[in-house]
């Protein structure tokens, strides 16, 4: 996750920082698309990382999910955030796809280019806000995984789980 959202900051703050500052703002587009592309795949690589361990979190805590208070809707949150970062990369990563095209010197792109369903402008408008969503998302996302672990500990867990045991008692 670390990778996820430093990178994506790096990039929104960074890359397309720089990418700003080039007189001929084809060219600076161009800088960009060419940066978030080398990216993209250590990005792929950190996502799917990350969500390996979620899994793998989930599946060895199912118990703590299911009876300590506040371990589900922890977990509820955290899987809603890590749905929409992956929304957020995936849309980001389309709209990118779209300025590389046109931006690039290659024959024929900028005419492929064409073919996406949104116009340039507004790509590049939508991705400005796309990829400061993303580091938006996956910090907010890293909060909650730090209440989580903090669920974690010894003391938290004993203390819900037999909160729950006598919320069974006065139900008897």
């Amino acid at each position: 996750m670390g990778a996820w959202f430093g990178g994506s900051l790096m990039g929104a703050v960074g890359l397309n920082g720089v990418a700003r500052e080039w007189e001929d703002s084809k060219t600076g587009d161009r800088i960009a698309s060419i940066g978030w592309a080398k990216w993209t795949p250590v990005n792929g690589v950190a996502i799917a990382a990350h969500l390996a361990g979620a899994v793998a979190m989930l599946a060895s805590n199912f118990h703590r999910v299911e009876h300590q208070r506040g371990v589900g809707a922890t977990s509820a949150v955290k899987t809603l955030l890590t749905g929409a970062a992956l929304a957020a990369t995936a849309y980001g990563r389309v709209l990118g796809k779209k300025l590389e095209m046109a931006t690039s010197t290659e024959p024929g792109t900028d005419t492929a280019a064409e073919h996406h369903p949104v116009s340039v402008e507004d790509a590049e408008r939508q991705l400005r806000w796309t990829q400061w969503s993303i580091p938006v998302l996956t910090g907010a996302l890293t909060v909650v995984s730090a209440l989580a672990g903090e669920q974690q500990k010894p003391t938290q867990q004993k203390m819900g789980m037999l909160r729950k045991a006598a919320a069974r008692l006065d139900m008897d």
